[in-house]
């Protein structure tokens, strides 16, 4: 068993910060550390992370061809229905605009998407963008009405 004074400081202790430049006999004096010419012996020098020391860099061998569709991709915004059940009251209606006053989304979006995740034993007025199958026959099952926004 272990006492309070029986305990070793298990950390490793600070180290101490390296003294560059004091002489030869330090063993990092006259460059430093910095080696003899080029770039990275200046002052005022930052590697660059996909720097690969002069060598032709690895991004720049790949080849830029094909098409991403990143650029035009329409980001919705997720609620699950055990969300909708947490934060909207019976009668209430669920739509981005509601969602958007309760602080649930922010920014820019191209629309809400409403899952399955969850029960729903209220029965609210959804207006969303998008929702899965499964979430629609759990809204139907539970009396709540849903209308899908174009």
């Amino acid at each position: 068993m272990s006492n309070l004074h029986t305990l070793k400081n298990a950390s490793r202790g600070r180290q101490s910060k390296r003294r560059v430049g004091r002489g030869a006999g330090s063993g990092l004096g006259k460059t430093a550390g910095r080696g003899q010419k080029g770039a990275g012996s200046r002052s005022g020098y930052k590697r660059r992370h996909t720097y690969e020391g002069g060598q032709f860099r690895l991004f720049m061998k790949l080849p830029t061809r094909g098409f991403s569709n990143a650029r035009f991709r329409k980001e919705f915004e997720v609620i699950n229905l055990e969300q909708v059940e947490r934060l909207f009251e019976e009668g209430e209606t669920v739509s981005e605009q509601t969602l958007r006053d309760r602080g649930f989304i922010s920014g820019k979006i191209h629309g809400v998407k409403l899952l399955a995740k969850g029960d729903l034993n209220k029965k609210v007025t959804i207006e969303v963008h998008r929702a899965s199958k499964q979430a629609q026959e759990k809204i139907s099952s539970s009396g709540s009405t849903l209308s899908l926004i174009a």
